[in-house]
C-alpha cells in the first residue's frame, strides 16, 4: 500500500517523542531530522521537505502545549495540519459549469493509465445520476479507439468515436452529439505518448482551444515517484491543466508524488486510483490522506466504501435473519461476497484508526477469503443450511473438494458455531439484559 515506509518511519519518530514527558528544542530538532529523512525517502520534493520541516519546526518551538494534549500528541497534530495543507486541505471537486455539458479533457503520458480513468471517471458521475460520454481522440495508439469502447461498456457508458481522422474535429463533432443527445459530462480520451514531446502539447492545445474544456485533468502513475511530479510541471506549464489523478496509490508506491504535486504545480489532486476496477477511483480527501500516513486510520473512507458496497434491503434482509437466528452458510458467503467489494482486507484494515501502522507486522492472509469461499461452495445446499449434519465423512469430502484441509474445514465450522451462539446472545437480550452486559462492555 502507498505510504507504508513513510508511515512506518513517522511512526518510529513519534514513538521516540512519546517517551519523553517534556520536550525541548533538541527533542524537536533530532524529531524534524528523522522526519525530513522519511519524507525524502518517500520520493518527496526535496524543496517541499525542506519547507515543510521548517513551517512544522517553528509551529513546534514554544508552541503551547494544549491542556488535553501530551507534547508529543501536539507534535502529531502540527504534523497532521501541515500535511493536509501540503496536499489542497480539503478535497477540490470538479469544475462543473451552469451551462452544460461539463467538458473534462483527460492527458497524460502513454501509459500512465489514461483511458481506464477516463472509464472510471465516467462511472464515478453515472453512479451520481449524470449522463456521461466518452470520446475517443487518442488515434495514435493501436486499438486505444477498442480499448475505450470496452471500458465504456463495462462502465454503461457511450463512446463517441468518427476513427483515426484529426482529433480536433473527433472532440468537436463528440462534444455536438453529446448536447444533442442529453449528455451532461463529456470525456474526452487525448492522446499520450511515451515522452513529453512537441507534437503532443500543439495537439492538445489546438482541443483545448476548440472545445473550451471546463477541466483538464492530467493522469499521472504514482510508482513513478518525483517523475510524476515532473511530468505534472511540465505539462501545466505548456498546457495549463486544472487538476491531477493519481493512479496505482494501491500498489507498492512511496507516495512522495501525492505530497509533492499541489506544492510544485499549484493544482489539487481530485482523484485517486486505488485498483484495477472501475470502481476503484476515490476523491482524493488530502485530511483523511493525512490521517491514513500518520497511522490514524480513514473511518469516512471505510465507511463511504461500505455504504456503496453493501445494499440497504440485503443488509435488513441478514439482520432479520441473525434476529430469527436462521443465519447459515450461504448467508456467511453472501457477506463475504461484499466485504470483497470494498478491496482487499490490507486496505480495509488500514482504514481501521489504530491499525494503520501495524498493518506491516499482522499477518493478514488475502488468500484466507478464498479458501473459506471454497470450502463453502464444496457443500451441498443441505450442508450450508444446516451444518450440524456435516460428519467426518462429510468433512473429508468437502475438505477433498475445496482443496483444503480437514482441519480447514472444522476451523470455519467451529467460528460458525461461535458467532450463530453471539447471534443468539444479542437477539434474545432484552432490555434489562442489555443492561446487565453494559458494565462488561469495552466502551
Amino acid at each position: 500500500m502507498a505510504f507504508e515506509g513513510l508511515s512506518d518511519k513517522l511512526a518510529l519518530a513519534f514513538k521516540k517523542l512519546k517517551s519523553k514527558g517534556k520536550l525541548n528544542e533538541g527533542d524537536i530538532k533530532e524529531a524534524m531530522r528523522e522526519v525530513k529523512m522519511a519524507l525524502l525517502e518517500a520520493d518527496v520534493s526535496y524543496k517541499v521537505v525542506r519547507d515543510f520541516v521548517k513551517t512544522v519546526s517553528e509551529r513546534c518551538v514554544g508552541v503551547e502545549v494544549l491542556e488535553s494534549l501530551t507534547p508529543a500528541q501536539q507534535v502529531i497534530k502540527i504534523v497532521n495540519d501541515e500535511l493536509c495543507a501540503l496536499m489542497g486541505s480539503e478535497n477540490k471537486r470538479i469544475n462543473i459549469p451552469s451551462k452544460l455539458p461539463c467538458i473534462i479533457m483527460m492527458c497524460g503520458l502513454q501509459g500512465a493509465g489514461k483511458t481506464t480513468h477516463a472509464g472510471k471517471l465516467a462511472k464515478y458521475f453515472l453512479k451520481q445520476g449524470r449522463r456521461p460520454m466518452l470520446i475517443a481522440a487518442d488515434i495514435y495508439r493501436p486499438a486505444a479507439i477498442d480499448q475505450l469502447k470496452v471500458v465504456g461498456s463495462q462502465a454503461g457508458v457511450p463512446v463517441f468515436e468518427m476513427g483515426q481522422i484529426d482529433p480536433v474535429t473527433i472532440a468537436k463533432e463528440g462534444i455536438k452529439h453529446a448536447k444533442d443527445h442529453g449528455n451532461d459530462i463529456v470525456i474526452i480520451d487525448t492522446a499520450g505518448r511515451l515522452h513529453i514531446d512537441e507534437a503532443l502539447m500543439d495537439e492538445l492545445k489546438r482541443i483545448k482551444a476548440e472545445v473550451n474544456p471546463s477541466e483538464i485533468m492530467l493522469v499521472v502513475d504514482a510508482m513513478t515517484g518525483q517523475d510524476a511530479v515532473n511530468v505534472a510541471g511540465s505539462f501545466n506549464e505548456a498546457l495549463g491543466i486544472d487538476s491531477v489523478i493519481l493512479t496505482k496509490l494501491d500498489g507498492d508506491t512511496r507516495g512522495g508524488a501525492a505530497l509533492s504535486v499541489l506544492a510544485v504545480t499549484g493544482k489539487p489532486v481530485k482523484f485517486s486510483g486505488i485498483g484495477e476496477k472501475l470502481d476503484d477511483l476515490e476523491p482524493f480527501h488530502p485530511e483523511r490522506m493525512a490521517s491514513r500516513i500518520l497511522g490514524m486510520g480513514d473511518v469516512l473512507t471505510l465507511i463511504e466504501k461500505a455504504q456503496t458496497s453493501f445494499d440497504q434491503k440485503n443488509a435488513d434482509k441478514m439482520l432479520k435473519k441473525m434476529k430469527d437466528k436462521s443465519f447459515d452458510m450461504d448467508d456467511l458467503l453472501e457477506q463475504m461476497y461484499q466485504i470483497k467489494k470494498m478491496g482487499s482486507l490490507k486496505s480495509v484494515m488500514s482504514m481501521i484508526p489504530g491499525v494503520g501502522n501495524k498493518i506491516n507486522d499482522m499477518d493478514i492472509d488475502e488468500r484466507q477469503l478464498l479458501r473459506v469461499e471454497a470450502i463453502i461452495t464444496s457443500m451441498t445446499k443441505e450442508e450450508r443450511k444446516k451444518p450440524s449434519i456435516i460428519n467426518p465423512n462429510r468433512k473429508r469430502r468437502i475438505a477433498a473438494g475445496s482443496g483444503t484441509k480437514v482441519e480447514d474445514v472444522n476451523r470455519i465450522l467451529k467460528q460458525f458455531e461461535q458467532m450463530q451462539k453471539m447471534m443468539k446472545q444479542f437477539s434474545g437480550m432484552g432490555k434489562k439484559g442489555k443492561r446487565r452486559m453494559m458494565p462488561n462492555m469495552p466502551f
